[in-house]
């Protein structure tokens, strides 16, 4: 509960102030049966109208202090419920932001999704129930008593041997329903999952016709989840009528033995009547404290999902390195150097990669080839340090890139992914993620650069609207964007990750022609030898090693891996 806790404290005169104007208008509520039963014995029993108007007016009055009260503990409590979820939801997304490759992968999409919605609704219906009811309920239940006890403790004896047994079955049920509402939870991530995976696989969906399958996947996964929903709720629906049974015998042993002292004239009638309102009120309260607890261990389970996040370290600035690792920035050093490198996926088993040694000088072209499969995309992960290398020394400029501050290492390193990315805007908006204080001058040169000028212009200049993952362009347009944006950081090297898949072979030439006169260095990588044959270097990969390293020339000669792949690659362009 500590980040709960910590996120309420700009909220703490709301957290305090809901409660007390909840114990106020309690109090009112207390008087209410005192004025019925002065209303009885005196008024009615003496005939006397304006004794009973007075008193009317009285209980009116109550009733117009107590809505007040109420509504500006609501108010307070909404405050500080929607304020301090609103801080909670903004931690989660800021700690999701931190977290590395590995730790995202680990977690999955879909449970973060609910954590960041469902979950934190939970946590805000919970504290705002909490502050309206959690000293309401027990001081109502207790002044309760005590009035009766005011008004004749011998049928107040009656509240001390029911509301033990209420508690108990509060309890008892509440102990039940606890670890079923974290397993709603489990199957409500499974739900979210199979969602967000129709909806990101929709035309490969369609394309297969398996939309039957995935009916049916989703209908077996909502069913797990309405299978414990039901258990839960049918244990907690239990509550309100074993509540009303132990009520309702304790009124009937409470009419008896009123019935009993009004007829020994130890009471008066009204004295029955405001016993039996306040044994009322208990019960009322009891089930509105039942719906509390059951409203708050789903928040207590909820929280502590989203603490079990928060509480995750996220990626360090700058990681531990081993012994000798470190190092400054070297004027003469490669402009980066993998040394004999090997990296595992977290619960993948067999290394992606294994004993991988070589380095770019500065202003190099490198290209990196081989199949699917063969480690290119883990490869050039792990020089922005997206992935921690498991062993060896990934080097920028000679640095130990564990040793390099991560903000600093990604703006060093430019990276343009496999699938291309933008986000809902503007072409400013998407290139200004390069650089925020970049020139139009300066996007617009990085535009040329990546071929992009004319998508720029076709749209309608900078300013031109982007839809959600950039709908409305096209996959070599998106492409060319993103290597702008990429551009826009000048970084000392940029990695394309087959980022000129969707490019044609003209426009794919014309960007390796501008790339080449930048001032940085160049990664490349594909699976076509047409677009790293023209590099400085190639390094070929195959099942997660160096197959081998050199020109498009000498590979030919000396590589069988890269001869394969250039003759199967000739034919069918050959075809």
């Amino acid at each position: 509960m500590k980040h709960l806790l910590s996120c309420m404290k700009a909220y703490r005169a709301e957290a305090i102030l809901a409660p007390l104007f909840k114990l106020c208008e309690a109090c009112m509520e207390l008087l209410v049966p005192l004025v019925v039963a002065m209303i009885v014995d005196v008024g009615i029993a003496a005939g006397d109208v304006p004794y009973i108007v007075t008193r009317c007016l009285i209980l009116a009055a109550f009733g117009v202090a107590g809505l007040a009260f109420a509504l500006t503990a609501q108010f307070f409590a909404a405050k500080a419920a929607v304020g301090g979820s609103a801080e909670l939801r903004r931690r989660l997304f800021d700690k999701l932001q931190s977290f590395s490759y590995t730790q995202i992968d680990d977690m999955g999409t879909a449970t973060m999704i609910t954590r960041m919605t469902s979950d934190v609704n939970q946590v805000q219906a919970g504290v705002n129930m909490t502050l309206r009811l959690l000293l309401r309920s027990p001081i109502v239940v207790l002044g309760a008593t005590v009035m009766a006890f005011i008004v004749d403790w011998a049928a107040a004896l009656v509240f001390v041997a029911v509301i033990p047994l209420l508690a108990a079955a509060v309890v008892g049920i509440m102990a039940a329903t606890v670890p079923l509402y974290k397993k709603v939870q489990g199957r409500m991530d499974g739900v979210y999952l199979a969602t967000h995976e129709n909806l990101a696989g929709v035309r490969v969906i369609r394309a297969f016709c398996k939309e039957e399958d995935e009916k049916r996947e989703f209908a077996r996964r909502n069913a797990e989840l309405r299978r414990e929903q039901k258990l839960a709720g049918g244990i907690s629906a239990l509550t309100n009528p074993l509540t009303y049974v132990l009520v309702s015998v304790a009124s009937i042993a409470l009419v008896w033995v009123g019935g009993v002292r009004v007829e020994n004239g130890v009471i008066l009638q009204g004295d029955v009547v405001a016993l039996y309102s306040y044994l009322s009120i208990i019960l009322v309260e009891l089930v509105k404290f039942a719906n509390l607890i059951f409203t708050a261990s789903k928040a207590i389970s909820c929280e502590k999902r989203i603490e079990a996040v928060l509480d995750c370290g996220g990626e360090p600035s700058v990681l531990a390195p081993e012994e000798g690792g470190k190092g400054a920035a070297d004027e003469d050093a490669p402009a980066f150097s993998f040394e004999d490198v090997t990296f595992a996926y977290h619960g993948g088993g067999a290394p992606a990669l294994h004993n991988v040694t070589f380095s770019a000088a500065r202003g190099e072209t490198v290209g990196i080839l081989g199949g699917t499969g063969s480690g290119k995309t883990t490869l050039i992960s792990l020089l922005p340090r997206f992935y921690p290398a498991s062993r060896g020394t990934v080097r920028l400029a000679g640095q130990d890139v564990n040793c390099i501050p991560a903000e600093e290492l990604r703006m060093r390193v430019g990276v343009v992914p496999q699938k291309a990315v933008l986000f809902k805007g503007t072409i400013r908006s998407n290139l200004l993620w390069g650089r925020g204080d970049a020139s139009d001058e300066e996007l617009m040169q990085a535009a040329r650069i990546a071929q992009a000028e004319d998508v720029i212009s076709a749209k309608g200049g900078l300013d031109a609207e982007i839809a959600q993952e950039g709908k409305n362009l096209s996959g070599g347009q998106r492409q060319r964007l993103t290597i702008a944006r990429a551009l826009v950081r000048r970084p000392e090297v940029l990695i394309l990750d087959d980022s000129s898949s969707a490019l044609d072979y003209a426009t794919d030439a014309r960007l390796r022609k501008a790339l080449s006169a930048l001032d940085c260095t160049v990664i490349v990588v594909s699976q076509r030898t047409a677009s790293v044959r023209h590099a400085d270097k190639i390094v070929v990969l195959d099942d997660g090693g160096v197959a081998g390293i050199g020109t498009h020339e000498e590979l030919l000669q000396r590589c069988e891996v890269y001869r394969e792949i250039a003759a199967s690659q000739e034919k069918e362009g050959a075809l």
